[in-house]
């Protein structure tokens, strides 16, 4: 019995009300503005006596404020908001709360006596049956004090909130503080002013950055390219910045500073970002320029690939940044995002397969740019690795693009890493064609190709193969080392005149693929065959066509110019 009276008188001298979590009383009119007067007076006696647990009660009165649906109000023009209407409120009327209407008030709004002061309940939201001070009442503040500002304190009120006129409103003249759509005038004149001044900062900047363009003589100089990259958007870097100061100083409200705000804020975004790309599109230059310089092929695919990246989420960045300005919650987008993720994963499944195959021909290296490949049945010449999809110029010097997704899990043929690169052919002669002279061409062959320094010389074949059809088959087997198609391509060309001058040389004739009916003799007249010429002298002539020979022209006669690469001879 004891222990409860002692609970009870503990409880009985608990002072709630200085409990710092002690919810504001905003339960009917009374309450709400009682709560605002209260809190901003003690708002006036911290501002001046510096007393900052006083001076955070402001934070007490902007609770009775109902939520604004703007999203370009800060808590700066809410705090304010409340200055001004407390100023307001001690300039019209002595607040006597005993004629507001309590908790036994039956209707949903009500306005103070000879004002447009309005507190009205709340019908939905986190706040419902509150009654709070409307956005459109603490909104229009500062109008309200445009029309009372010179009015004096009402005797016994509060006097206001120490709000103080800023020097352009103490010194402006009467015809400047006449409002137009409730906005002084003067305003409009200063927001007119700083435009231009901005413009005129803006056309300076690039006159000098120009000249000091000038100062490098050599265009190819990284300080002269730094500066271009970095000239028109700086600019205009500049002119905005002259546009934010000229917004604080002139302190707009309403919707004209909505509209403003959120235009200078896209040319704030538009200027960062645009600066952003320049010096990115420099510095992807810049790293070329080394990675040209290094034995390594990756980087020259990583440099164009990562200044991509970067651009992208340099675009992105700036987007975020102009939207968290204009007091868009970021974070909370973000994670509405978030909350479609599974269903913007199903829709980008092909985007995201295609990002991933990106990344995996960047670090798998199957091919890179220039290299001659077949993929997906095509042939062509690589040109572009991009975020989405493989660009290949065709040999019809069409542009084909294969998504990654598609290069990244399918058989790529790289001709381009090709070591050697092989021909392989048969030449046929006629059936008249005596053994002595396809031996000697075979070896003429053979030297022929020891003679060119294109060919490997440590594996190729050159053999009478067999019997066909029409012809006696020599199989010509070897191996070019070449760097390109077109280098391919001539060295072949020069082989095959060669064997044909070769051919002419040891009176050797190339079957056609055609029957025919051969008659040995006429009646009248036999033909004589020719065996006369000695093994020896078709010896010396197939040694001629070898290195040094005098009959050995590896590169040809010099009649054939390549369209490519000159072929000395």
């Amino acid at each position: 019995m004891k222990q409860a009276l002692a609970i009870l008188l503990l409880l009985f001298c608990i002072d709630t009300s200085a409990s710092p979590l002690f919810p504001v009383k905003t339960d009917s009119p009374r309450a709400t503005l009682k709560t605002f007067m209260q809190a901003m007076q003690d708002y006036r006696e911290g501002v001046k006596t510096q007393d900052q647990d006083k001076k955070r009660r402001i934070e007490d009165a902007l609770r009775t404020f109902a939520p604004s649906n703007s999203i370009t109000i800060t808590d700066q023009d809410k705090e304010k908001a409340a200055i001004l209407l407390k100023e307001v409120i001690d300039r019209v009327i002595l607040v006597n709360y005993e004629y507001i209407p309590d908790e036994s008030y039956d209707k949903s709004r009500w306005r103070l006596k000879d004002t447009e002061l309005v507190i009205k309940k709340m019908d939905a939201g986190d706040r419902a049956e509150e009654w709070l001070i409307t956005e459109d009442t603490w909104t229009r503040a500062r109008i309200f004090y445009s029309r009372v500002s010179d009015l004096p304190y009402v005797e016994g009120s509060g006097k206001g909130a120490l709000y103080k006129k800023s020097i352009i409103e103490a010194y402006v003249p009467p015809w400047a503080q006449r409002t137009t759509l409730d906005v002084p005038n003067w305003k409009f004149i200063g927001l007119f002013l700083f435009a231009i001044l901005g413009l005129l900062l803006k056309l300076i900047a690039a006159f000098v950055i120009r000249h000091a363009k000038g100062l490098f003589k050599d265009e190819d100089a990284w300080r002269f390219k730094a500066l271009l990259a970095i000239e028109r958007p700086a600019a205009l870097f500049i002119a905005v910045i002259v546009w934010f100061i000229g917004l604080e100083i002139i302190a707009l409200e309403g919707t004209f500073r909505t509209i403003i705000n959120a235009l200078v804020q896209v040319f704030l975004g538009v200027s960062l970002v645009w600066m952003s790309l320049q010096f990115i599109s420099f510095l992807g230059d810049y790293f070329m320029t080394i990675a040209d310089k290094t034995e390594s092929e990756l980087d020259d695919q990583l440099v164009p690939f990562g200044v991509k990246v970067l651009r992208v989420v340099a675009v992105a960045f700036g987007t975020l940044l102009v939207l968290q300005n204009m007091g868009v919650n970021v974070a909370s987008l973000i994670a509405g995002l978030g909350l479609g993720g599974l269903a913007f994963a199903l829709a980008a499944k092909d985007t995201a397969a295609n990002l991933f195959g990106s990344v995996m021909i960047l670090i798998d290296r199957p091919f890179k740019i220039g290299d001659w490949i077949n993929v997906d049945g095509m042939d062509g010449t690589v040109e572009e690795i991009g975020f989405r999809s493989t660009r290949v110029r065709t040999f019809y010097n069409s542009v084909v693009s294969v998504p990654n997704a598609t290069v990244a899990n399918t058989r790529v043929d790289n001709y381009g890493q090709r070591m050697f690169r092989r021909t392989n052919t048969t030449l046929g002669l006629t059936y008249d064609t005596p053994p002595e002279k396809i031996e000697a061409f075979c070896e003429g062959i053979k030297n022929i190709l020891n003679a060119n320094e294109f060919v490997r010389k440590d594996y190729f074949h050159v053999c009478f193969s067999g019997y066909g059809d029409f012809s006696l088959n020599i199989m010509v087997y070897f191996f070019l080392v070449v760097g390109d198609w077109s280098e391919e391509l001539v060295e072949r060309q020069n082989i095959y005149l060669e064997i044909l001058r070769l051919a002419e040389e040891l009176n050797v004739e190339f079957a056609f693929p055609t029957q025919s009916l051969h008659v040995e003799t006429l009646p009248d007249k036999a033909i004589e065959k020719d065996h006369s010429q000695d093994p020896n002298e078709l010896a010396q002539k197939a040694k001629e066509f070898g290195p040094h020979g005098a009959k050995s022209k590896p590169k040809g006669l010099g009649l054939y110019k390549p369209q490519f690469k000159e072929i000395q001879s």
